[in-house]
């Protein structure tokens, strides 16, 4: 992969868009090798992933302007629709994925980390959806994940005024989950960078997912993606189904013995060892 690094660790892997001098940009090189990459993944011994962009100023920066300006109507649809199959294919992946966003994640970057299940930022993280100042539409599925992810009226105000916000704006209307800083010693003397801080705590949370039992989590997964997209009543009926396809399997067997084992000697349920 030119553009495209994925490192296994243990149960968890880490992707991570190389991209640095083009700000980590979105082309569609590094589409199709986030695509080949996502394709490649071992679900065997993989239970969650961590997706980052290489350096410390950005994230993704975005889609790849320079390619952008010169497509046609019908070029212009196909690159959308080249960026959605990527990005669907990572919201819809069988096991959660983690956006650790250091710095920039407008437009593109923006989307992809929408797409992923839980989102991560360092302190200097900025996010926005800037595209009707390029004269085009979000194009990722910003104009859908967003609204989803804070409701339409928030979504409506980033997109229309091109505005971009800061981390603490976006943990504040629930766009990220959590917002890390530089660790400083006692001194003031930064001891880690905050993006070491980031990605500490973004594998800390892929390593105790990934020690969960792997159906269930992959049920969890699918329960709430699925059920998002329909009423309620159909939603229960979704996940009554996940539910009961639990049952039966090693992982309910083996936790449910090892939760009503009084001593924890008999009956064990290490499911990172499976």
């Amino acid at each position: 992969m030119e553009f495209v690094l994925y490192e296994q660790k243990g149960a968890y892997a880490i992707i991570t868009i190389n991209r640095e001098k083009a700000l980590n940009a979105l082309n569609s090189t590094v589409l199709e090798e986030l695509d080949q990459t996502l394709e490649a993944v071992d679900l065997e011994t993989v239970r969650c992933l961590v997706l980052t962009g290489a350096g410390t100023k950005s994230f993704v920066a975005g889609a790849d302007i320079g390619e952008m300006s010169t497509l046609t109507k019908a070029e212009g649809e196909a690159f959308g629709k080249k960026g959605n199959d990527v990005f669907r294919k990572l919201e819809t992946f069988p096991i959660p994925v983690i956006a650790a966003v250091n710095g920039f994640a407008l437009g593109g970057g923006c989307e992809i980390s929408m797409s992923c299940d839980i989102r991560l930022c360092t302190d200097n993280a900025v996010f926005g959806q800037p595209e009707v100042g390029l004269g085009i539409t979000p194009g990722f599925g910003g104009t859908q994940r967003l609204a989803r992810l804070v409701g339409a009226g928030m979504a409506k105000q980033m997109i229309y005024t091109a505005r971009n916000i800061k981390a603490a704006e976006a943990y504040r209307i629930g766009l990220v989950n959590e917002v890390y800083s530089a660790e400083k010693d006692a001194d003031g003397n930064e001891v880690k960078s905050a993006k070491e801080v980031l990605m500490a705590a973004a594998e800390k949370m892929a390593a105790g997912i990934a020690k969960n039992a792997p159906i269930a989590v992959r049920n969890c997964k699918k329960a709430i993606n699925d059920g998002l997209d329909v009423n309620m009543d159909e939603a229960i009926v979704i996940e009554e189904k996940l539910f009961g396809d639990c049952f039966e399997t090693e992982d309910q067997k083996y936790g449910m013995a090892f939760f009503l084992d009084k001593n924890k000697e008999k009956v064990k349920a290490p499911f990172q060892n499976r």
